[in-house]
């Protein structure tokens, strides 16, 4: 299993034992992060609820990994479970890029374990996945998500109309990005300011 590490925190993929300690961050934290999440399709279990639905999450994500699809991890802070930072649509061939999404416990927010997760997550796509893009996209009005952007300071590149639906909405997003020679420009400042 693919264990990554910062300074503070740990991200690691999450197994079906990890269900009591993610369903009582998500419930906790539903407010907080159901109006920037898709809407659950109809008829769909409720993975929060449901934990046989988590377990056949965390198989999904493993088969993934495999295929190397896709590479989703759980962030831990102290050993405690605090969010998730996923990259999603690895494309290999020409692009070699994929998207990365993240949240964050809001008891954690504002203490840089999501920036700082962003980090490793980012040196583990451009120096062991080999990537040579990763974008993460966000709604205008997220402001939580954007701040981890602008402490990271990611190059924005400009406003997809109705990208993604979520809530229920087709929603903007302002889309970032970040390649391989960003990461060679600013890799090394970013893991010192935010790994050491």
């Amino acid at each position: 299993m693919t264990t990554l590490f910062g300074r503070r925190v740990l991200l690691r993929p999450l197994l079906a034992t990890d269900f009591p300690a993610w369903r009582e961050v998500r419930r906790r934290n539903s407010e907080w992060l159901t109006k920037w999440e898709p809407t659950r399709p109809q008829g769909a279990p409720d993975v929060i609820e449901d934990r046989e639905a988590f377990s056949i999450r965390c198989s999904s994500r493993q088969r993934e990994r495999q295929l190397g699809s896709a590479y989703g991890f759980g962030i831990f802070v102290d050993g405690e479970f605090a969010g998730e930072i996923n990259l999603s649509s690895v494309q290999r061939g020409p692009f070699q890029s994929g998207s990365i999404g993240y949240w964050i416990d809001e008891a954690k927010a504002g203490c840089g374990y999501t920036p700082e997760a962003l980090v490793v997550l980012a040196r583990y796509c451009f120096d062991e996945l080999r990537l040579h893009r990763v974008e993460i996209a966000i709604v205008p009005r997220n402001d939580a998500s954007l701040r981890v952007i602008q402490k990271l300071d990611l190059r924005d590149e400009g406003i997809s109309k109705g990208f993604l639906e979520i809530d229920g909405n087709w929603e903007d997003h302002i889309r970032f990005g970040l390649t391989f020679e960003d990461w060679v420009e600013r890799g090394p400042d970013l893991c010192h300011a935010w790994l050491t």
